[in-house]
């Protein structure tokens, strides 16, 4: 089997290199001179330094050449990154093309796509299907445990995505709920800043309890007006994906969090990070999709203030412990 991966950031390499113990794998570099750097020090040094990629993985900046011969592509992008690249693969297989995954999480900024709406727009005939969950590029590259979850509505996409990284230490589920997988994926990233934040002002590990099961249910409420299947987000890619990037220290989400919380400034925070943060051009699509569909999702509007209105991140938290005492689920409890 041959995996094409088009992206060179931290979690495309580091999945490159997992499937190279089982498959042939060609990296796509959208820059020539990095793509050369990789071939000739086996490391991506810019996004995943001290990893070898001593497996059989190629590297080129050529869209023809990754695709030649490839029995599965893999976007590997950032949701900004997604439409472009899909665009091109789309012309340069104008015949078809083998399954296809994304791995971005997130809405598209202007228009409030998540990512199977923006290939249905630019590639409607490729088959296609997302992969997500609770996964640490640094930690896959290592060849520690992790599972993830393919979601698509073909079956063929998912059988691709199983043969191809469903071995060693990894593990692969399937799903058919691509909109709540993805809703997941994007909406974590959000409750990671949160939760980051929390932690950075030093509210303690109650409040950090406090706003994961609340941001759960944020992200229930708005893939519930999305067509989501409720139980994905109590699967791997819901609560599993919300407890890692929301916990755990490789999070860039929660950094960004953990650093406003200090009282950084969200530039500043950004320049020093080295790595995109999917959350926080997300967080503006999703409050804006979330009012639009007339959601309550007070956690992301809380981000999006301290983010974009230069909101103060310790009175974005007052006026959240500030809000109205309401029912936890939506039907009271009875008194008998």
């Amino acid at each position: 089997m041959k995996v094409a991966v088009f992206g060179a950031g931290a979690w495309g390499t580091a999945l490159a290199r997992h499937a190279s113990a089982k498959h042939e794998v060609v990296l796509w570099v959208r820059d020539a001179a990095q793509a050369e750097a990789i071939a000739a020090t086996r490391e991506n040094v810019r996004y995943l330094p001290g990893v070898r990629l001593d497996g059989p993985v190629s590297t080129t900046a050529d869209h023809g050449v990754a695709l030649d011969g490839a029995d599965l592509l893999v976007i590997a992008t950032s949701v900004a990154g997604l439409r472009p690249v899909a665009r091109a693969l789309a012309t340069a297989t104008p015949a078809g093309a083998p399954p296809v995954l994304w791995l971005c999480k997130g809405l598209e900024a202007g228009t409030g796509l998540l990512p199977h709406q923006v290939i249905a727009q630019v590639w409607p005939a490729a088959a296609s299907g997302a992969l997500s969950g609770p996964s640490f590029a640094q930690e896959v590259a290592a060849g520690l445990p992790v599972a993830l979850t393919v979601a698509s509505g073909h079956a063929e996409v998912a059988q691709a995505a199983v043969g191809a990284f469903h071995h060693g230490a990894a593990r692969i589920y399937r799903s058919a709920d691509v909109v709540g997988v993805e809703v997941a994926g994007a909406l974590k990233n959000i409750m990671a800043i949160a939760t980051g934040i929390s932690d950075g002002l030093g509210l303690g590990l109650n409040a950090r309890a406090a706003l994961l099961t609340r941001g759960l249910a944020e992200i229930g409420r708005f893939g519930a007006a999305l067509g989501a299947q409720p139980e994905t987000f109590m699967g791997l890619a819901g609560v599993g994906d919300l407890v890692l990037t929301c916990t755990g220290d490789l999070s860039r989400n929660r950094r960004v969090g953990l650093a406003l919380g200090r009282g950084e400034t969200l530039d500043a925070v950004l320049a020093s990070l080295g790595h995109v943060a999917e959350g926080v051009a997300c967080c503006g699509a999703v409050r804006d999709a979330a009012r639009r569909l007339h959601v309550e999702l007070p956690i992301t509007e809380a981000v999006a203030a301290v983010l974009f209105e230069g909101r103060a991140a310790r009175d974005a938290v007052a006026a959240l412990l500030a809000r109205e005492p309401k029912a936890e689920f939506v039907r009271e409890p009875r008194d008998d």
